[in-house]
């Protein structure tokens, strides 16, 4: 179909480049190079879109510097709760610290991720592709394809990964839903509010639903980019040291 032309070029490219680079790491990883190369793939994505990432976590500290001044609002307009989110969206505009900005990292990993479906459910990366295998897996098997031999204990590890970070990522996705009332001052009242912040902290497992459906080269991506995610932000939302004059300050 002509609509999906542009999208064909795409994933051919991409077979293209997956397969030099397969051709490259064959040497040294043997039967495991394709699977490498994803891993590698993965890696470069995430690099790629780490600027972003970093200036989420700034916009998350801009908005806990702005804590006191959103109080106030909160006191101020406390009747009129239009007033007030439209007076605090206004604040974080001002402020460059823009709510929204966190779901940019997830959702351009979306086109990295139909491009790997289509390379290895479709012959249009190449198909030589649809023949790569990892531990004798063929890496465009789904589960629905099947759990004997190797794939089933292929598929447990990869998605017992996945729950594991799930799992981390939403003990951190909850400490922070609780510290935004006290932290960064946002105001959490509301039915639409005490529902998202019990969806937060779910949002990582849909990972693992995901993965269920998606053959096994993307969920090779899926668990890398999973496990760069957690440390990328153990790393970036680390506690941060407080400047001496600061401890002064609070100690007087």
């Amino acid at each position: 179909m002509l609509a999906f032309a542009p999208l064909r070029d795409v994933v051919g490219a991409a077979g293209t480049a997956l397969s030099w680079l397969t051709d490259l790491l064959e040497p040294l990883a043997g039967q495991m190079a394709t699977a490498a190369a994803i891993v590698l793939f993965t890696i470069a994505v995430r690099l790629l879109i780490s600027p972003l990432t970093v200036a989420q976590v700034r916009g998350e500290r801009r908005r806990a510097a702005l804590a006191p001044q959103v109080r106030d609002l909160q006191r101020r307009y406390a009747d009129d709760p239009a007033t007030l989110q439209r007076e605090v969206f206004a604040l974080y505009r001002e402020a460059g610290a823009n709510p929204i900005a966190g779901c940019l990292p997830l959702l351009l990993q979306a086109p990295f991720l139909l491009v790997l479906y289509r390379l290895f459910t479709t012959s249009e990366g190449g198909t030589g592709l649809l023949d790569e295998r990892l531990a004798g897996v063929p890496l465009g098997h789904h589960l629905g394809d099947g759990v004997g031999g190797a794939a089933g204990a292929l598929f447990a590890v990869l998605l017992a990964v996945l729950l594991a970070v799930a799992w981390w990522s939403s003990r951190r996705a909850r400490r922070a839903s609780a510290a935004v009332g006290t932290v960064a001052g946002t105001p959490t009242e509301g039915p639409g509010a005490a529902v998202l912040g019990r969806l937060l902290p779910l949002l990582p497992f849909t990972t693992v639903l995901v993965a269920l459906v998606l053959p096994l080269a993307a969920v090779i991506y899926l668990v890398t980019t999973s496990v760069w995610s957690a440390v990328e932000q153990a790393v970036l939302r680390r506690p941060q040291a407080v400047p001496p004059s600061q401890a002064l300050d609070r100690n007087s």
